[in-house]
């Protein structure tokens, strides 16, 4: 349930709110804080974190990634609005992350020395495609599943890959046959388009408001570079590219620098 967290402010003469969605949270959650009543471009934290807002219709907004090493308890936000300081408070739920032991092919626990350009390569594609220009957010809709399709593994698994290689799990992964649709799991910006080492054929989608949301493991594409997409509009086919045990999606969601749980993005409600 939604409640409106902070109390009011009266700055030059106007009264400013602050309300933070949800008002509870797991680490690696992600929370959206709506000001309203402002004349100029709020300023706060979350915690340590800074909030970037930018202007959505009437009022102004931020979302806020929660780290896997988040502490559980109290979250302070404390938001600067014209002078004046306003807050609220979320309250930090235990992770409870699963542990999972999987097998994979060596190739990708102890790359060979012949593919350490490629993986070079990849990382420096997706830290340009993160640089997108931060703005408002470009959809109007809260998010969708890219497929309805079983959950087979979650956010935040604790993994083993091969009974040696501790990683964590920081997407949702979605059950699917080689050729099945993948769709935009809301309006953005098509920012990349590779086929990468590890992740395999990979589409990834800027929707403003530092947010992304990337597609991995594709059998094909079915979107280009610099592409406006539609939620719900088609990307690509489920594959098995990459490193993977066989053929699924698996869905990235990434927030303000930090990947987040992408049903935690999913749940949010934007006004």
């Amino acid at each position: 349930m939604l409640q409106l967290l902070a109390a009011r402010a009266g700055a030059a003469g106007t009264e400013a709110s602050i309300e933070v969605r949800p008002t509870s949270a797991r680490p690696g959650d992600v929370l959206l804080v709506l000001v309203r009543g402002a004349a100029h471009l709020p300023s706060g934290t979350a915690g340590t974190r800074p909030l970037h807002f930018y202007v959505q219709d009437d009022h102004h907004e931020a979302l806020v990634p929660l780290p896997l090493e988040e502490e559980t308890g109290p979250l302070s936000v404390h938001v600067d609005v014209d002078g004046t300081e306003i807050s609220a408070a979320v309250e930090v739920q235990p992770g409870n992350f699963p542990q999972r032991e999987l097998t994979v092919d060596q190739k990708f626990i102890a790359p060979p020395a012949s593919v350490k350009a490629r993986i070079a390569a990849d990382q420096r594609a997706f830290a340009k495609a993160w640089r997108t220009a931060f703005g408002p957010r470009a959809f109007t809709e809260g998010f969708a599943r890219p497929r309805d399709a079983e959950v087979t593994a979650r956010f935040g698994d604790q993994r083993m890959l091969n009974g040696r290689k501790k990683t964590v799990h920081y997407g949702l992964d979605l059950d699917g046959q080689v050729g099945d649709p993948v769709t935009a799991a809301n309006d953005g910006t098509v920012v990349l388009v590779r086929d990468c080492y590890t992740s395999g054929n990979t589409v990834l989608l800027s929707h403003g408001g530092g947010v992304f949301t990337g597609y991995f493991h594709l059998s094909a594409f079915k979107v280009k570079p610099g592409a406006h997409v539609k939620r719900g509009e088609l990307l690509g086919l489920v594959g098995k590219t990459g490193r993977v045990t066989g053929p699924h999606l698996h869905f990235l969601a990434r927030v303000d620098h930090l990947y987040v749980n992408p049903e935690a993005l999913l749940a949010l409600p934007f006004p």
